[in-house]
């Protein structure tokens, strides 16, 4: 199946192809922010994660987020200049109010401050309250990798899965997202808890193709492959996925004492002027407190190595991969060739992109 996302339009501002480079997504994502009111510094972060998400293939996290975050801004659902704040300091353990930042602004804020504590401790665990959408979970503990430290990252979101055997959606997609890189390798997983994210159900019901089986159920807890009937998404793996799903409730949302995934409002469905109260949680580990950075780092390579040496299957179509891989492979061409846009987002960089006088080869 062809995602909408590899349905490229050939659109002004894009490449001939309808692909943006890398360079003129960020450079339209930056001007775009800035005249929003975004702190220099704070714009090129926003624009860096979000470039850096599609280049790697997870267009649902990517530049496709632009727009909307552009309307949080205007509608003051998110801050352009947040006064993240402080709320509770225990050395290894810090809690930020995010002050209805921007979600990659108050992940990032989070991020560096779990990578200093962690340097000092060994260990180190930041919440935050206060948020909104930060994304693709993988920015965060990729921050932290690429500081040779382990990041552990997840947050909250608005209800779209169904526990198991239940029928009303009371979680978010609920990502986990684990990192570590030595010697440029890297482990990146990014995984939500649900079999799917919700767009993808909203793009079949867009182009009235059938879901998977196991993806969704109806109103009355059936399996659904209408995407009309999609009521709520599956849990991943059934009771297990409910369960990972709730880990994630438990530290992006209680712990931090943000409201739980069922009282959040989705994206595009906030109420103007206040913040949509999401609440992100970061672990950061540092190799060197543990076994060692040079044990970490040669235990690290045997596990990345004898993993993707492992023989495939006969019927496998692919290599026997580490998470993060794929990605990796993605932002590789990419780089070369360009990103694809979807139709809707295409024609929003076109019009950011004349506004701002940016060329296709920014």
């Amino acid at each position: 199946m062809t995602s909408v996302h590899e349905r490229v339009s050939k659109t002004s501002g894009a490449g001939q192809d309808g692909r943006l480079t890398a360079a003129t997504a960020t450079a339209v994502a930056v001007a775009a922010l800035r005249e929003a009111g975004v702190p220099d510094g704070d714009a090129r972060d926003v624009a860096a994660a979000l470039t850096d998400t599609s280049l790697r293939g997870i267009d649902t996290h990517g530049l496709r987020l632009l727009p909307q975050y552009l309307t949080e801004l205007e509608q003051r659902i998110a801050v352009a200049r947040p006064d993240i704040t402080v709320v509770r300091d225990t050395g290894a353990a810090v809690m930020l109010d995010a002050d209805g930042a921007l979600g990659v602004v108050a992940g990032l804020a989070a991020a560096r401050i779990a990578a200093e504590r962690a340097r000092r401790h060994g260990v180190a665990a930041v919440g935050v309250r206060n948020s909104n959408h930060f994304g693709a979970a993988s920015v965060y503990s990729r921050h932290l990798a690429a500081e040779g430290l382990v990041g552990i990252v997840t947050t909250s979101a608005a209800s779209r899965v169904a526990p198991f055997s239940g029928t009303r959606p009371l979680y978010g997609t609920n990502p986990l997202s684990f990192a570590a890189a030595c010697d440029g390798d890297e482990f990146a997983l990014d995984m939500a808890t649900s079999q799917v994210c919700f767009g993808e159900i909203k793009e079949r019901r867009k182009h009235g193709e059938p879901l998977d089986p196991g993806w969704a159920t109806d109103a009355a807890g059936r399996p659904a492959t209408d995407p009309g009937e999609a009521h709520a998404l599956s849990p991943l793996g059934g009771y297990k996925g409910q369960g990972l799903a709730m880990v994630a409730t438990l530290l992006g949302a209680v712990l931090t004492g943000s409201p739980a995934d069922w009282h959040l409002e989705h994206i595009g469905e906030a109420e103007p002027g206040r913040s949509r109260g999401i609440g992100h949680f970061l672990i950061c580990l540092d190799p060197a407190a543990f076994a060692g950075a040079e044990s970490f780092a040669a235990g690290f390579a045997d596990l990345v190595d004898t993993t993707r040496q492992a023989e495939p299957g006969a019927e496998a179509t692919l290599p026997v991969q580490v998470p993060g891989d794929p990605q990796q492979r993605t932002a590789r061409e990419r780089a070369v060739h360009g990103i694809p846009l979807d139709p809707h987002t295409a024609r929003a960089f076109a019009e950011l992109a004349a506004r701002h006088g940016i060329g296709a080869g920014a």
